[in-house]
C-alpha cells in the first residue's frame, strides 16, 4: 500500500545503508534500587505509637470551657487566636470518623509524620461528634487532644469553626 513515489524517496534516501551485524551486546546494567528497611520502618511505627499515652492528662493546657484547646507553653497566646479565626490556610485534613480509638491512634500517627515531612504546617483533624457512640458522646475527641498535646511538634489546636466541622473536628497548628 506503499505509494511509488514514496518508495523511489525512501530508496533515495537510504541509498546505501545496510543493516548492522547482529554481534554480541552490552547492556549496561541498570543499578539496584535500594532497600526498604521495612522492619526498622514498623519499629518506628511502634515507637511512636507506644509514645501516646492514653492514660495523660494535661489539664492546665486545655480551655475549661467546653471548647477543647491548647496552646503549648511558651508559645504566644495570639497565636491561639489566630489559628480560631482562621489565619493559616488548612493544608491537610484527617478524617478518623468510625474508627476504633485504636485505628484511630494509627493513623493520626502516620498522619503527623507525612504532615512533618511535607511542611504542613496547618491541619484539620476530624474527629466526629460521636452521635454514633454507645453514650452519644465523643469517643475520639479527648483521646486525639490528648495524643497532641504529648507531641513536641504540635504548637496549638483548637475546636475548628463551624463552616469547618464545628464540634466534630479540630486545627492544629504545627511547628514549621
Amino acid at each position: 500500500m506503499v505509494d511509488e513515489d514514496d518508495l523511489i524517496l525512501f530508496r533515495a534516501a537510504v541509498g546505501d545503508a545496510r543493516p548492522l551485524r547482529h554481534g554480541p551486546r552490552f547492556l549496561h546494567p541498570l543499578p539496584k534500587p535500594r532497600p526498604i528497611p521495612l522492619q526498622s520502618l514498623r519499629d518506628q511505627r511502634e515507637v511512636l505509637i507506644d509514645s501516646l499515652s492514653d492514660h495523660v492528662y494535661w489539664a492546665d493546657s486545655l480551655d475549661s470551657g467546653e471548647e477543647l484547646a491548647f496552646l503549648r507553653p511558651g508559645v504566644q497566646n495570639q497565636v491561639l487566636r489566630k489559628l480560631r479565626r482562621g489565619h493559616w490556610v488548612t493544608q491537610s485534613e484527617l478524617d478518623l470518623h468510625g474508627l476504633t480509638v485504636a485505628e484511630a491512634k494509627l493513623e493520626l500517627v502516620q498522619f503527623l509524620q507525612h504532615c512533618l515531612k511535607n511542611g504542613l504546617r496547618c491541619i484539620r483533624i476530624i474527629h466526629g461528634k460521636g452521635l454514633r457512640s454507645k453514650n452519644r458522646e465523643p469517643v475520639l475527641k479527648n483521646k486525639v487532644a490528648h495524643w497532641l498535646m504529648q507531641r513536641d511538634e504540635t504548637l496549638a489546636f483548637c475546636q475548628a469553626r463551624a463552616a469547618d466541622g464545628g464540634g466534630g473536628a479540630m486545627l492544629v497548628l504545627l511547628k514549621s
